[in-house]
């Protein structure tokens, strides 16, 4: 796993490395297009901002959530940075207007700064995602279906009780309702868990959401085992990648 990580922090550093010399040619077997991609949503650069200590670019929507925290790091090489220091990324927003790549769905050739609202209304592309083949498990799984558990994919907002948000739709809605809220809250999302505790309130929420909860705990936790036991796994598991 940490291979995979290295691997794929390595090709986006060199992606940067590129755009910052402006490079035009993809690097081999990369497309212009993933060439001038976020790391972060993986689409076409949209209006992008570079942070100036470590250099690395991104949208200016997907950099966001970063600078709302007290210390930012960078979301690619955990590098602390100054969120003052974020600057508009000229050099890459000439070479999106400069550059033509293939649509991933017709082949039209479109310039990288339009390619995202191309591909939008490119009913090729909608073809292809239309006909992506649906997940199916290799063989039944023997893990029992777990019953009357608390619902962990959609959560209430503990300000105002707006319903059915799950975690990323919980983070936005409460950035953008409840920035300014001085109220303590209990976190939906920790007091779902099997270890969490219903009563501890956030002295800061909002910050807690961004630092805790950028990723789904359903997708690491097996609901069958205790605390202590999920403690010991992942230490074997640590120790075993060293």
């Amino acid at each position: 796993m940490m291979a995979m990580f290295r691997s794929f922090v390595s090709a986006a550093q060199l992606r940067q490395h590129q755009q910052q010399n402006g490079a035009a040619a993809a690097a081999p077997g990369e497309s212009l297009e993933s060439q001038f991609s976020c790391p972060i949503c993986l689409e076409v650069y949209h209006k992008p901002v570079s942070i100036a200590s470590c250099a690395h670019t991104f949208c200016g929507d997907c950099l966001q959530p970063c600078l709302q925290v007290t210390s930012p790091l960078c979301p690619l090489c955990r590098m602390p940075f100054d969120p003052k220091k974020v600057d508009k990324s000229s050099s890459v927003e000439k070479q999106l207007s400069s550059y033509k790549a293939p649509c991933r769905g017709c082949s039209k050739k479109v310039t990288l700064v339009k390619m995202r609202s191309h591909i939008s209304s490119c009913t090729k592309v909608q073809e292809q995602m239309a006909n992506c083949p649906k997940f199916m498990p290799v063989v039944p799984t023997s893990q029992p279906i777990p019953s009357n558990i608390p619902n962990r994919s959609t959560f209430v907002c503990p300000y105002c009780g707006a319903r059915n948000l799950d975690q990323q739709e919980l983070v936005k809605h409460c950035m953008e309702n409840h920035r300014n809220d001085p109220n303590k809250v209990v976190c939906p999302v920790c007091s779902a868990m099997p270890w969490g505790d219903p009563s501890y309130k956030s002295s800061n929420f909002l910050q807690h959401l961004l630092h805790r909860h950028k990723f789904s705990y359903d997708t690491f936790v097996d609901y069958s085992i205790d605390e202590e036991a999920a403690l010991q796994a992942a230490l074997t598991l640590s120790l075993s990648e060293n």
